[in-house]
């Protein structure tokens, strides 16, 4: 079965719906936020990110076989549109926990965790896009150069032939940084993703050390 998903990608390219469905799965969770850490109404932000998510859903091919500068500098938009409204979910609920607010614990405890996913899956679409200038260069491009080296890539032995990473892959690598706050599966090779998995590891770290242990705390 692997050897038949990596003929497919290798033939025809990366498919793009599990990056489109990580989009899909934080648009819902930013619906479940408590509205006190989101932007005007609850449903005002999931609603311009769902049609944003619809439009890039049109423009992108069902496969990623070449590259296309256009689609990649909307994919990146979108994905930045969506990763601003955490960021801000995040900074508000950081700010009612050190300031003071009228949130209470479960509220919290949920935001945070959701949060916390939000940061996982956001992040694993910003290194499948970003690794190697995209899939669709990847594609064309197999021998290129790389942001991230992933361990079959140092020990080819017992792997299968013309192994190259997919969604999963960078979703796995998104997780273990958002988990452990370092990298553990694929190191990072350039400054840019060294910076970009900065950015995930702090704001994981926040999360979880400062968001979610506040509001036990708050429970308890």
């Amino acid at each position: 079965m692997e050897r038949e998903r990596l003929r497919k990608r290798a033939e025809h390219g990366d498919p793009s719906w599990p990056p489109l469905l990580a989009i899909a799965l934080t648009v819902g969770m930013h619906y479940a936020l408590t509205s006190k850490v989101t932007v005007g109404p609850r449903w005002l932000v999931p609603a311009v990110e769902a049609v944003l998510l619809v439009a890039m859903a049109v423009v992108l091919p069902r496969r990623v076989d070449r590259h296309v500068a256009a689609h990649r500098r909307f994919a990146l938009a979108v994905i930045a549109i969506v990763s601003l409204a955490n960021v801000f979910s995040l900074a508000l609920l950081v700010h009612y926990l050190v300031a003071g607010g009228h949130i209470v614990g479960h509220q919290l405890i949920l935001s945070g965790a959701l949060l916390w996913l939000i940061n996982v899956l956001l992040f694993s679409v910003w290194y499948w896009e970003m690794d190697g200038g995209g899939p669709g260069i990847r594609h064309v491009d197999p021998g290129g150069v790389r942001d991230f080296q992933f361990p079959q890539m140092q020990d080819p032995a017992g792997v299968v032939p013309d192994w190259r990473p997919g969604y999963g892959d960078y979703l796995y690598t998104s997780l273990t940084n958002a988990t452990a706050f370092s990298p553990t599966d694929a190191m990072p090779l350039t400054l840019s993703v060294k910076l970009v998995m900065a950015i995930q590891s702090v704001s994981a770290l926040a999360t979880i050390g400062l968001v979610i242990a506040r509001a036990v705390n708050i429970l308890g």
